[in-house]
């Protein structure tokens, strides 16, 4: 793996992966706080993830058409919110594949990026399958620092821890 150059404070990118959790919104407003507090970013990442209709072909077109149409408007919608809280328009990413799979890549592929931020699942399955491979034994693949986000947090307490 590549030595990633040091950062400055003011080239933070706060990356958030955004997903149909209920605890997105945790992560897109700590994010979004952080980055203005710190002159940083925030940056959306969406996956789209196989349809798994490989053999009819015809169809896998079409459903791929309409996923990559689904992300563009979630990040157009969630890039609005990033706008309003933070003042500062967001990266956007799109990748095709196994969601963990993507991440990883993004996170080698782009130095610009400084830190994870993922909001825990506040249900009774575990803090998430993203952050329990990424805090288990993915973690030596990760060369930013996790930030994860109790999915629980009121928007009142985000603000006063950010």
């Amino acid at each position: 793996m590549a030595k990633r150059p040091l950062r400055t404070p003011s080239e933070r990118v706060f990356l958030v992966v955004v997903d149909e959790t209920e605890e997105l919104h945790v992560a897109l407003r700590y994010a979004s706080n952080r980055a203005k507090a710190t002159g940083g970013r925030v940056a959306l990442f969406y996956v789209i993830e196989p349809s798994g209709f490989g053999h009819w072909i015809a169809v896998e077109d079409l459903m791929e058409k309409e996923m990559r149409l689904q992300a563009e408007e979630t990040l157009k919608k969630y890039s609005d919110v990033v706008m309003e809280m933070s003042g500062q328009m967001p990266a956007l990413y799109i990748r095709e594949g196994n969601r963990l799979d993507a991440l990883l890549g993004l996170l080698d592929e782009e130095p610009s990026i400084s830190i994870l931020v993922l909001a825990a699942g506040t249900g009774k399955g575990g803090p998430g399958p993203l952050i329990s491979a990424l805090a288990g034994k993915l973690n030596k693949r990760l060369h930013v620092p996790l930030t994860i986000v109790p999915g629980s947090l009121s928007d009142e307490e985000i603000d006063g821890l950010t």
